[in-house]
């Protein structure tokens, strides 16, 4: 079995196995271990059921399956925005954003707050990659056909405004990493996640900005 560690951070390991991703929590040797095995617990399914909600609200990765530290999911072959969002054109950079504003719009209206919400967590699938998705999505669903958990129907859905009302967007927005995620409906907290995304343009797409957070 491959495996590549992708990232390794404060809370998680994330690696890439067999063309899917496992977030796993390390434990952290300064907490009590009572304490932290059930913190990584609790945070482990907090962000499992977040995914669940938003399947079906707004692009995530799908899960396979949840263990009691770790999260297995499938691997999203596109573009971070984080890194590339500068090198469209402008008029697909308004495209970008805009359908990143619907949905984080469509996040807010069912009290989800992502927490870490800045254009490394985001990434665009365009058409090019779109039949990668397609030939993964086809093995999880062979190995997972009996479970609820994978929800295809959505791939046909490729239809959003930008630039014009009527045109139709090449690719698709998904947003990843829900650690810090929570559920909660106080408009405050919905502003933070403005925030840090307008903090993260500030920081790495400072070119367009105004014209961009708008």
């Amino acid at each position: 079995m491959s495996s590549k560690i992708l990232y390794r951070g404060a809370e998680a390991v994330v690696s890439l196995e067999n063309n899917l991703i496992k977030k796993q929590r390390i434990k952290k040797s300064y907490r009590i271990s009572q304490i932290d095995e059930k913190l990584r617990k609790l945070r482990t399914r907090s962000e499992a059921k977040i995914l669940e909600k938003l399947k079906d609200i707004v692009n995530v990765p799908k899960i396979i399956s949840v263990d009691e530290n770790e999260i297995l999911m499938e691997n999203i072959d596109g573009k971070r925005l984080s890194e590339h969002l500068d090198e469209f054109p402008l008029k697909k950079q308004k495209q970008i954003m805009k359908q990143i504003g619907k949905d984080v719009s469509k996040m807010h209206e069912a009290n989800i707050i992502h927490g870490d919400l800045t254009t490394s967590n985001i990434i665009l699938v365009d058409e090019i990659e779109r039949d990668k998705l397609n030939n993964t999505r086809a093995i999880i669903q062979i190995l997972k056909k009996s479970s609820s958990l994978i929800n295809l129907s959505h791939l046909g859905e490729w239809e959003g405004e930008g630039g014009g009302e009527n045109q139709k967007n090449n690719f698709l927005i998904y947003f990843i990493d829900f650690g810090l995620g929570f559920q909660n409906g106080k408009y405050e907290d919905k502003a933070v996640d403005l925030h840090l995304l307008k903090q993260a343009l500030e920081a790495k797409h400072f070119q367009n900005l105004e014209r961009a957070f708008q």
